[in-house]
């Protein structure tokens, strides 16, 4: 029996031997993708598009091929042989409690938790802080699938009802309930079509956003076009609600409401991308005067904090790049009149929260978190300790309450929640989870590497202690760089796939992104878009001189923007690559903007409609960048039927042409998630099943195999 136990492990490794030589060996048979005679003419330039076709995600003809793509992908997959002991591991690694921030609200508290591996977390809430916890949404039970996420959520300022939203299939389009708090009653109250919008209370009712309901089959890729604020009043209709504002001369801008704590003011935000926002202010003391313009045009960005004695805390960019916070007077404005509170510094300045009758600052230093206490007249009077470098997520507690909690994590050092007082500046650990695997066994290092143009970036290094830097570990380089989004140190279960098995995980704080404030975001936008993939294969090329890997043992990695990063590093430089995962990523530059919320991201790309800008996009567009006869990177491509963020169609042109285009015997292949959207609400299973493949993908195609 030993014999034979000896024979069959070696014909399993000769089996597993052999496949990876086929892979090698022999090039995947793709399906066929027909090709059309679609043309554009830019400026002069005639640009073909012969997939157009496969922007109709409702067309029998487009489905067939995404089945016929992910039976390729998914058998590629299942033949793996590991794939089903790097998905036992993640089931392993995620199978533990996690708990969210508790925040107040009246005389209870709630939080998030998952058991482990449910698909989505659960809802809490307790009386008070010793109360006993009880189960007050549950989203699980809101499908089989699991499906349904809770979105956002909204308490009335008497403490009675919930206003709550729920996502279906991870769209961007929400519906609204309510829930009395007490008796756990769900009112027929019902809000359809919402999409990128707060739940404000006011009174009886409550202030949220929505478009008009889309035409059948146009639902997840129309233009979403003239946003409108209105009012819901509770025990009504959704066709009774008030419309509060709505801008019929300006088709593609966005508008949300929120009110301070006390409802006294209303706040309108109006905004035509992701950052830069004007702001308008009603003071319910005066209803009869209406909205007043307190910070016009779309130049900078403005978030009231909330009001004391009836001028306005404003955190903003406005002539201080890495923000600052203001007290604006609504009744003279102008900003020759701001007293400044918080004066900008070195370093940006991410938050403001009143806790406690004092003001906390959360400020990002090199890409690292730093909080600190200041009096109501903005004058620092210590700074809170936090447990090591890392990333806070925010404090929640309110302005008259001592005490208020938050959460700090990193990249060994999982989403621990503390308890914090702010009168003794102290806190303590409130929830520390359980995973395992020992942080002990790992190091992080932060470096500062040189770019094309001679501007330093830094990234953090994540690896075992004692790795040898031989140019051999498998290595992930991630990356975003855009629309002002900082990249921080965070925690992830699915990394640890990747660290346990000598692996190194990078992430480059590249231009575009606002770890330095706005002019590192504007370095790298529109006519500057070229220094972030510079920046990117910088990173990369110093990984490679430092010893840490090569190309063959290099992955990069990148979602939304960071896909469409992905997509243009391995356009530009394939040869530096050995695996590349572009993941919903917007990769026809050209026509982005035609979708959805696309036009919402011209300031950080242009659009074609202007020729300067066409001529730029043109030049990096991944699409419209693949050459005939390259042998590209070992790609998987991934995506998802309900994303109406960055239409799936990004993702399925890209496909058709890279698997077109590309000569050699590395897998290019799309994997497109059914029932799931932009990455939001994915259930749990979906999300390991997920990341299984993901890393199954890599380790195989760099010839390494798994401890498990």
């Amino acid at each position: 029996m030993e014999n034979k136990a000896k024979i069959h492990l070696l014909l399993i490794l000769f089996t597993g031997l052999l496949m990876v030589q086929c892979k090698q060996e022999r090039p995947l048979q793709y399906p066929e993708t027909r090709m059309d005679n679609v043309t554009d003419n830019y400026f002069g330039v005639e640009v073909a598009d012969p997939y157009r076709w496969l922007e109709d995600d409702n067309s029998e003809e487009t489905k067939a091929w995404v089945k016929a793509q992910n039976d390729v992908t998914f058998g590629y997959l299942a033949n793996i042989p590991f794939r089903q002991k790097i998905n036992d591991r993640l089931t392993e690694l995620w199978n533990y409690e996690r708990y969210s921030t508790p925040w107040k609200e009246g005389d209870y508290y709630f939080f998030y938790k998952n058991d482990g591996t449910q698909n989505q977390s659960v809802l809490y809430i307790r009386d008070g802080l010793n109360g006993e916890p009880r189960v007050f949404l549950d989203p699980n039970e809101m499908s089989e699938e699991g499906i349904i996420s809770l979105g956002r959520l909204s308490v009335s300022n008497d403490g009675k009802y919930m206003a709550y939203s729920i996502s279906k299939g991870g769209s961007d389009w929400n519906e609204i309930f309510v829930k009395e708090i007490e008796t756990g009653k769900v009112l027929d109250d019902h809000i359809k079509w919402v999409k990128f919008s707060g739940i404000s209370w006011q009174g009886d009712g409550f202030y949220y956003s929505r478009y008009d309901e889309p035409a059948p089959g146009e639902e997840l890729s129309a233009a979403n076009e003239f946003h409108k604020v209105y009012y819901h009043r509770l025990g009504t209709s959704q066709a009774e609600d008030e419309l509060i504002y709505y801008n019929p001369d300006h088709p593609r801008r966005n508008y949300g409401i929120s009110t301070t704590e006390d409802e006294r003011f209303v706040i309108l935000s109006e905004s035509q991308s992701t950052s830069g926002n004007a702001l308008y202010v009603k003071d319910n003391r005066n209803p009869t005067r209406g909205f007043v313009n307190i910070i016009d045009g779309f130049e900078y960005t403005n978030r009231v904090i909330d009001h004391v004695n009836g001028r306005l805390l404003v955190l903003t960019n406005h002539s201080a790049p890495k923000y600052r916070l203001v007290s604006v007077d609504p009744n003279n404005p102008s900003p020759s009149r701001w007293t400044e509170i918080i004066p900008e510094n070195e370093h940006v300045l991410r938050s403001i929260s009143l806790i406690g009758g004092k003001i906390v600052s959360t400020y990002l230093m090199d890409a690292n978190s730093r909080a600190f206490i200041h009096n109501m007249n903005g004058r620092r009077e210590a700074e809170i300790e936090l447990p090591s470098l890392g990333s806070l997520g925010g404090f929640s507690g309110k302005k008259d309450d001592n005490i208020a909690f938050f959460s700090f994590t990193s990249f060994t050092f999982p989403s621990t929640v503390y308890k914090f007082d702010i009168s003794t500046n102290t806190y303590e650990s409130y929830f520390a989870p359980e995973v395992d695997f020992n942080p002990e066994d790992f190091e992080t290092r932060q470096v500062f590497y040189t770019s094309k143009d001679g501007t330093q970036v830094p990234m953090f290094i994540v690896h075992k202690k004692g790795l040898e830097l031989d140019g051999n570990n498998p290595t992930l380089l991630y990356g975003y760089g855009g629309f002002n989004a900082s990249m921080t140190p965070g925690f992830s279960v699915s990394r640890l796939i990747l660290l346990e098995n000598g692996g190194v995980y990078v992430l480059a704080n590249i231009r575009g992104g606002g770890e330095y404030g706005r002019e590192w975001h504007e370095a790298g936008i529109q006519l500057k878009r070229q220094n972030v993939f510079d920046d990117f294969i910088a990173a990369a090329e110093n990984l490679i001189e430092m010893g840490y890997t090569r190309s063959e043992k290099l992955a990069i990695q990148g979602g939304s923007n960071g896909g469409l990063l992905v997509g243009a590093a391995m356009a530009q430089r394939p040869e530096l690559f050995k695996v590349a995962y572009p993941a919903v990523g917007v990769l026809d530059m050209l026509r982005y903007h035609k979708f959805t919320i696309g036009w919402a991201w011209a300031d950080d790309y242009g659009t074609s409609e202007e020729e300067e800008h066409f001529h730029n996009l043109y030049a990096y567009s991944p699409l419209h960048n693949l050459e005939q006869g390259v042998n590209y990177p070992a790609t998987l491509i991934t995506t998802a039927d309900h994303d109406d963020r960055v239409v799936p169609a990004h993702s399925f042109k890209f496909a058709a042409e890279l698997q077109r285009r590309h000569e050699g015997t590395n897998p290019v292949l799309i994997r497109v998630d059914v029932d799931a959207g932009h990455g939001a609400g994915k259930p749990m299973s979906k999300i390991i099943e997920e990341h299984t493949d993901i890393w199954s993908f890599m380790f195989y195609n760099m010839g390494v195999t798994p401890a498990y």
